[in-house]
């Protein structure tokens, strides 16, 4: 396999080989909140969790004290090492969900629907997107910030026959951007970094592949569940006819 090259502030500090274009993508790793996926809204959740009618101006509040949340100190607190294991991620969820106190009483069960195959849409684009690739002979893997195995969610909604490897940062105890976990992925799917394609929505922790020798490519955060995420751009990148 290759190995990035090492850098000093002004570029690499051996001459590299004569160019010849960037090699052929022949794996795509898949981030998967924001990327693939995306859960249901917080307002269906809310009412969801509450098992009662919530009218438009609570729902306002609750969110607005959600909005709120991710400032509090306690909340912050909790963040750093989320993704580092399943204690420390339902931790700093519930912590946030907990910050409102109409909410507090809920918040395990807010948690849960993290957990939950059925509460997360996936894109419109996910399906022949990895359709298409797979059967362009695209090896497919998922590296995710998490804290459980999301294999589940994937069966639930006929898309785990696609890919072949699963790197779930929990069981790593570390978080993207180490490379540690973009070469487990690679290593599992017997692909060199070089020819090797991250698709994310995150610039630091999915655009940080390319520090490990892979090739990124970072969408635009905010689409809604079950909208058209734009993943044929990763075909495009691929040289993968739709």
């Amino acid at each position: 396999m290759t190995h990035a090259p090492v850098c000093g502030p002004e570029g690499p500090l051996r001459a590299a080989a004569a160019a010849r274009g960037p090699l052929p993508v022949r794996a795509v790793l898949f981030d998967f909140s924001g990327t693939l996926f995306q859960i249901a809204s917080y307002a269906d959740r809310i009412r969801g969790a509450l098992g009662r009618p919530v009218d438009e101006a609570e729902m306002e509040r609750l969110l607005d004290g959600l909005e709120a949340g991710l400032a509090d100190p306690e909340v912050v607190r909790a963040q750093p090492g989320r993704d580092v294991s399943s204690k420390a991620h339902r931790h700093a969820f519930t912590t946030w969900y907990a910050s409102v106190p109409e909410l507090a009483p809920y918040a395990d069960a807010l948690y849960d629907q993290l957990r939950a195959p059925a509460r997360w849409v996936p894109y419109a684009d996910a399906r022949p997107t990895l359709e298409a690739l797979r059967h362009a002979g695209i090896a497919l893997g998922v590296v995710s910030d998490v804290g459980w195995d999301l294999r589940p969610t994937f069966a639930h909604h006929g898309l785990d026959h696609h890919f072949s490897a699963w790197v779930h940062s929990y069981a790593y105890d570390t978080e993207k951007p180490d490379p540690v976990l973009f070469g487990h992925a690679c290593g599992a799917l017997d692909a060199d970094p070089a020819e090797t394609l991250m698709v994310g929505d995150h610039p630091a922790k999915d655009g940080g592949a390319a520090g490990a020798g892979l090739r990124s490519y970072v969408l635009p955060a905010g689409a809604a569940p079950g909208a058209h995420r734009g993943l044929d751009a990763v075909l495009r990148l691929a040289g993968v006819r739709p």
